[in-house]
């Protein structure tokens, strides 16, 4: 089981409905990037404010939306690999990272 948490040095924003994450760098010009999540986005980002289990995340989404197992299970792996990616996340098989 993979346990996920939002990385450090980003800034979070919630505007008209959407959160907005930035990555703050040493300075303004090496931003790398402004990140725009929905509303279902939203909810997995919060959650990751502590360490939370693949397993969790998807218990909530198939409850809060009504989604089938399978496609919440394909969904959440794809957004967590790109949040993981753009270094939004850090990822491990332990709980306390």
């Amino acid at each position: 089981m993979l346990y996920h948490v939002q990385a450090d040095n980003l800034v979070t924003r919630q505007i008209a409905g959407e959160t907005i994450i930035v990555p703050i760098a040493g300075s303004v010009g090496e931003l790398n990037a402004i990140y725009t999540l929905n509303a279902m986005g939203t909810m997995v980002w919060e959650m990751l404010r502590l360490p939370t289990s693949d397993e969790a995340i998807l218990q909530k989404l198939c409850r809060e939306y009504e989604v089938a197992f399978d496609t919440a299970a394909e969904d959440l792996t794809e957004f967590l690999d790109s949040l993981r990616d753009a270094g939004l996340i850090r990822s491990s098989a332990q709980g306390g990272s």
